[in-house]
Order: structure tokens, then sequence, then C-alpha cells
């Protein structure tokens, strides 16, 4: 099989580096350029420095019209800040036979041709697609508790979650809640019932349950480890926990990376992985999911490859057998 060969779009942040770790292992890709304006010309070593004797890889900086546009590139992963990918593509022209997997939240409603990339929901659109709108972490969590039950119509009243999320999540970049002597030994609420990961949230469940008109009430937490979310969600159920957990074992059968757990499951079965891992109590009419993945692998740099092996008819799990640390 020809290698397919990727560029790599804000390739010094946390996302771009979990992309080039992924990828350079991966069986059928070649990287053709990690970008980045703030490291150009530097070794990708220097920045993601686990990298030293794993790759050559330099930063390219700015000449990316020239790297957009050299033969035989087949794909790009935009991994810029929230608003930047829009920017960038109004900015560059790019090639109609590049396809685009776009990290950030700019076209996750579906806008300017671009298929929402949760596998689980929407494979069949996503092969041979090519623009893919990456969701986002805490939406791929908790969706991913909640599609069986939209798809069996099930959702009959308000949908709560409570999650918390690692401090890779808020990026690279330092701000007064991610630094480690404010993070450490500590836990948080923010953006509680207006967080953005809502909007493709509800869009999803309506996408299998038509005429979906129910709250999601998500309270999000900043959690005290570094990476991992775990996302709790219940809402009414008039079943038995046998009835859920058969629902919800037909429903991933088919996908590689979803897996219904019938222990009580923890954040680092996850992390490094591009597992989502879930599990199941009844309890007075109430159905809890508790869902866990890694935020910058399934929740965003392993999916993000995961939709381009489906994009390109290669084996979904290509290059995403990965371990998780266990203890």
């Amino acid at each position: 099989m020809t290698n397919i060969n990727i560029g790599i779009i804000g390739a010094a942040g946390y996302t771009g580096g979990e992309l080039i770790r992924i990828l350079i292992n991966h069986p059928f890709v070649n990287i053709a350029f990690a970008h980045s304006k703030s490291q150009a010309g530097k070794p990708v070593h220097e920045t993601h420095t686990d990298l030293l004797g794993d790759t050559d890889l330099v930063f390219s900086g700015d000449d990316t019209q020239e790297l957009l546009d050299q033969p035989g590139l087949n794909a790009i992963f935009l991994c810029s800040g929230h608003g930047e990918s829009k920017k960038f593509l109004a900015a560059h022209a790019l090639p109609e036979t590049v396809k685009v997997i776009d990290l950030s939240t700019d076209f996750r409603d579906e806008t300017e041709g671009f298929v929402y990339g949760l596998p689980e929901l929407q494979r069949g659109a996503i092969i041979g697609a090519s623009k893919i709108a990456n969701p986002g972490c805490f939406a791929t969590s908790i969706e991913l508790a909640i599609l069986p039950l939209a798809n069996a119509g099930l959702i009959t009243d308000d949908i709560h979650v409570s999650a918390v999320t690692g401090s890779t999540g808020a990026g690279q970049a330092l701000s007064a809640t991610t630094h480690f002597s404010w993070r450490n030994n500590n836990i948080s609420i923010y953006k509680a019932f207006t967080h953005q990961h809502l909007t493709e949230i509800k869009m999803s469940l309506g996408k299998l349950q038509t005429g979906f008109d129910k709250a999601v009430n998500f309270v999000p937490y900043r959690g005290d480890v570094t990476r991992g979310i775990m996302a709790n969600v219940y809402t009414p159920f008039e079943g038995t926990l046998d009835e859920a957990k058969s629902m919800y074992k037909s429903f991933y059968e088919s996908h590689p990376f979803t897996h219904v757990s019938d222990v009580p499951i923890d954040l680092k079965q996850v992390i490094n992985t591009n597992k989502c891992l879930l599990h199941l109590e009844v309890h007075d009419g109430q159905l809890l999911i508790s869902s866990i993945i890694d935020n910058l692998t399934k929740g965003a740099s392993g999916q993000a490859v995961q939709n381009m092996n489906i994009a390109f008819g290669l084996p979904e799990d290509a290059g995403l057998r990965l371990k998780a640390p266990a203890f």
C-alpha cells in the first residue's frame, strides 16, 4: 500500500506533538512537514523532547503555501487554536486533492463542507470525506456515553453530566488555572451549563433521536491530572441493567475503540490510548454511564488519525494500537 503524505499545521502544541508521536509509527503514513511559526527551523525533538532519537523532523515556518502545493501531499491536520483554522483556510489555497482534518471548534457545526468526525456516529459519512471536523474531547466522552440511548429513542428526560478533565485540555499556553502550583492538589468547576461542547453534543444526539430537545446539564471540572477525562452521565431509564448492557454492547460491536466494561473503570486504563471505556449502572430508574478517554488521543489526535484511516480506506486501527500505563 502506498504511503499517505501528510502535513501538520500547529505542530508544536500538545495535539500536534501527539500526532507526530502516533504518525511516526503509522505503517501507512509519511510526515511531509510539521509546521510551526513559533518553532520554525528547530528540530522537533527540541520542543517534544521525548522524540529525541525517534525523528529527524525539523519544524517548517513561513513557506506555508509552498508546503501545501508540494506534489504528493494527501492530507493536512490543523492543530492551531480555535478560530485559527478558518483564518488559515481563508488565507491559503489548498489543492482539491488534499484532505483536511481540523482539530479546532471551527467547523464542528458541519459548515463549509465539513463532516463531523465521530466515527461511532458518522463512519459512513467519513469514508471518502475531504473535510473532517474532529470532535471536542468532552463531547467525545459524553456522546459515546449517551449515543446508544439516542439511537434507541430512549432519552425521555434531561441528561445530567459531571465530568473532570486533565490540564492538557486547556492547551500548551500557560494560564492562571493551568500552571502546576495552582492545578496540583486542586479541583475547580468552570463553564458550568455553558461549555462550548454542548452545541455539538446536542447536534449529535439529534442525528440519532429525531426531535431531541432535552436539556444537557453539564458541569465540567478541572482535575488534578495531566491528561484524561472521566464523564459521569445519568438520565431516566425504564429498563434493567442487563437490557442496557445488551443495547450498548450491540451498538459498539463493530467499533474497535469503544468498549463496555462489566466492572468499574478507572482513568489509567485509557491514558495514552485511543480507547473509550464505558461502565453502566442502574439506580432507582436512572441509568448511570461512566465514560473515560484520554483527552489528547481519543479526545483529539488519536481520533484525528482514526478519521484519517477511515477517510483513506485504511484499517481503522492502523497506528492506534497504543499501550496504557496501567500503573
